[in-house]
């Protein structure tokens, strides 16, 4: 079948999550490439936040049996140190994810819009008694 002149291709498939992430990884490769158009190096930083979040996983697990406070080196209780190293990994992830500068799903945008219409209706109703 022969594409009619005038009409656009259709945008290329997104690439396919890298090899090697486990599943919230590659959910989360799948949910930000879908709809998105990112260059090659925001893809590097995406495949970089993707495999944080495995990192995460693997120390939340570790962490899940383990106690929050262990002896220091000097015999001092302190928390575990998973705990810091969680929370400097979720930081990294929320950093990189930023720095991709997404554009809201399309859903978004129209409950946005909706908002704004039902507060200038509302505004209306207050100033002129009129919607």
């Amino acid at each position: 079948m022969e594409l009619l002149s005038g009409l656009a291709e259709p945008p290329p498939p997104p690439p396919p999550a890298p090899e090697g992430l486990g599943r919230r990884a590659s959910d989360l490769w799948e949910d930000i490439v879908e709809g998105q158009d990112l260059r090659t190096d925001e893809l590097r930083i995406l495949e970089d936040a993707c495999r944080e979040v495995d990192l995460i996983e693997r120390m939340h697990a570790e962490l899940q049996g383990a106690p929050l406070v262990v002896k220091g080196s000097m015999g001092q209780d302190v928390a575990n140190p998973l705990v810091q190293e969680l929370r400097q990994h979720r930081a990294l992830v929320a950093r990189l994810l930023g720095s991709l500068k997404l554009r809201e799903d399309d859903q978004a945008e129209r409950d946005a819009l909706a908002r704004q219409d039902q507060a200038r209706r509302a505004a209306g109703v207050r100033w002129h008694g009129t919607a």
